[in-house]
């Protein structure tokens, strides 16, 4: 990772609340014309049930060694100042942010592309776990951005915004989530 990229990155313990304007003045900047953000909130019923809550567990090392990575490759594929990213661990009641993300640019393109691309990228690679607590049980939330992408991967299409400007390289010497090689593929048919 060059010295020069602005990233924070943040996994908050238990009961502690994301700090949304931290974040937005963190990749805010007078040479900047857009931040984007994107705020996953708690909502209060899922499949007909109600949710009480959500519950995040996470390998926290890994997590913030893969969200460091996702950053370098939306940097790669878009010009961007500052990238802030926040996931809350432990419970989180409805209503209130899981993860938060803002990303700053010269443009909003690129601020809203690699936003994109980033809340993307840590549904389906970075090793934390939600459980779903309902009025009448709870469930571990299967991963469906990871499945989806481990049946994907590869392809292009519509439906897949940020898998055509990014490809994985595939080797012996990949393993685990942030070790795959990723190459920006201008030429990729849109």
């Amino acid at each position: 990772m060059a010295d020069e990229e602005k990233n924070l990155i943040e996994i908050l313990e238990d009961n502690i609340v994301v700090d949304i304007n931290k974040f937005i003045n963190y990749v805010q900047s007078p040479h900047c014309g857009a931040i984007a953000t994107f705020a996953g909130t708690t909502r209060d019923t899922f499949d007909g049930k109600d949710v009480l809550e959500l519950r995040y567990e996470a390998y926290v090392p890994m997590a913030i060694r893969c969200i460091k990575s996702i950053c370098s490759s939306a940097r790669t594929s878009w010009n961007l100042n500052a990238i802030a990213v926040a996931h809350r661990l432990g419970p989180v009641p409805v209503g209130e942010t899981s993860v938060f993300i803002a990303v700053s640019s010269v443009h909003r393109a690129d601020a809203l592309d690699a936003c994109q691309f980033v809340i993307d990228e840590v549904k389906a690679l970075v090793p934390i776990w939600k459980k779903e607590v309902y009025t009448n049980g709870e469930v571990w939330k299967e991963n469906s951005e990871f499945m989806e992408r481990r049946d994907e991967l590869g392809k292009s299409g519509p439906g897949q915004c940020c898998r055509k400007k990014v490809v994985v390289e595939e080797g012996p010497e990949k393993r685990g989530c942030c070790a795959g090689k990723v190459k920006v593929n201008n030429d990729a048919e849109l």
